[in-house]
């Protein structure tokens, strides 16, 4: 049965919208109109948009994907982000061994056959990864692909896939491979050159996964990764905004260098996120939350406490961002990026009924996925 929204502000990717009728259906979109006098529908106060879509998100609601890789884990992961507006994810399992991941990738396959709400795909960041770059990342894991790797990156049941590399480390015949096949390949944790970079990029690679960390810095000789993620006009970045991790002259000068269209938020959230655990035990080491920042015990930075309304209200707020841009960073660049701008990632009719109202300051006052409320602040 059609339910009818009354929207009081409605961002529909383009434009800010006043009064608006935005009519649900069976999960999708099917009208958005000027609201009548009077009209009868559920008012929804504040400002209505995209429901935000997060292409690395480690952990969410108390649990980690790399330390319980199940269906139920994955639910979980949603109801946790959920709460800050995320409406779709790929939740990313980190370096592991080839164990972990065949059960990661068995238990997405689960959540894509039972068309699990919020549930679009995986990013398998590493095991190929470069060891100077490595970050949290276990040596233990780091390894060359393997055909059998391969196969489970390959499968046709996953939803949508990412796959990070250093491309020093993976060839480019691979990578073209992997992209032959549908696999997103991003690069990042990784200490190549320019030319290796560029090379990586000519083989299909078409993203940089959280952009300026974990890789070859710019120099006035040697460009590294950073230099070609920033000058290429072609390939996507995702950016981790929470303030830890990127200085805030260098998430604007990204922006400012790529264009929102090509600038993904992103949240590298762990487990801490949708949660109050202060501390989660990881590998020989455990991750300690402070405040607004996650980190190992020796002060390295750990993934994020980061959510995705709270990434979009630092774009906004602390890098003057408009409102505008910072939504479809969060939103329809990364649909874009996964080639799903037709359903997901702005408010139009046939489009999935994903959205969040925000109060003034961004804050989530009620977040849906397939036209099913699944947070309200207010309860």
């Amino acid at each position: 049965m059609p339910i009818t929204y009354i929207a009081e502000t409605l961002f529909d990717g383009h434009d800010m919208l006043s009064d608006i009728a935005l009519t649900v259906d069976d999960g999708k979109i099917t009208a958005i109109t000027p609201a009548t006098n009077n009209q009868p529908g559920i008012v929804l106060p504040g400002l209505v948009s995209a429901g935000f879509i997060d292409v690395q998100v480690n952990g969410g609601g108390g649990v980690l994907f790399n330390q319980s890789p199940t269906v139920d884990a994955l639910k979980t992961m949603v109801k946790g982000h959920a709460i800050y507006g995320t409406t779709a994810m790929l939740p990313t399992l980190i370096t592991d061994q080839l164990a972990v991941i065949q059960q990661a990738a068995d238990a997405m396959a689960e959540a894509i056959r039972q068309q699990t709400p919020g549930i679009i795909g995986i990013h398998f960041e590493g095991p190929h990864l470069s060891e100077p770059k490595r970050g949290i990342h276990s040596t233990d894991f780091i390894r060359p692909i393997s055909d059998k790797e391969l196969a489970q990156y390959c499968r046709q049941d996953l939803g949508k896939v990412i796959v990070t590399v250093a491309p020093e480390n993976v060839p480019a015949d691979i990578i073209a491979d992997m992209v032959k096949q549908g696999v997103h390949v991003c690069l990042g944790h990784s200490n190549a050159t320019a030319d290796v970079v560029e090379q990586a990029l000519q083989a299909g690679a078409s993203g940089f996964t959280h952009l300026y960390n974990a890789m070859s810095p710019l120099t006035s000789r040697e460009p590294g990764m950073v230099g070609v993620a920033l000058n290429d006009a072609r390939s996507y970045c995702g950016l981790i905004v929470d303030h830890h991790h990127v200085h805030t002259t260098s998430c604007q000068l990204a922006i400012k260098a790529k264009g929102w269209q090509k600038i993904m938020l992103v949240t590298d959230a762990m487990a801490h996120v949708g949660s109050d655990i202060s501390s989660l035990p990881y590998l020989d080491t455990e991750i300690i939350r402070t405040g607004d920042k996650l980190s190992l015990p020796n002060g390295t930075l750990a993934g994020s406490a980061l959510d995705m309304a709270t990434a979009v209200r630092n774009t906004h707020q602390d890098l003057g961002i408009s409102l505008a841009d910072s939504l479809n960073m969060a939103s329809m660049t990364p649909a874009t990026y996964l080639g799903m701008q037709d359903s997901l990632g702005k408010l139009a009719v046939g489009y999935a009924a994903d959205f969040v109202v925000l109060d003034t300051q961004q804050k989530v006052k009620s977040t849906w996925i397939q036209g099913k409320k699944v947070f309200d602040s207010t309860q």
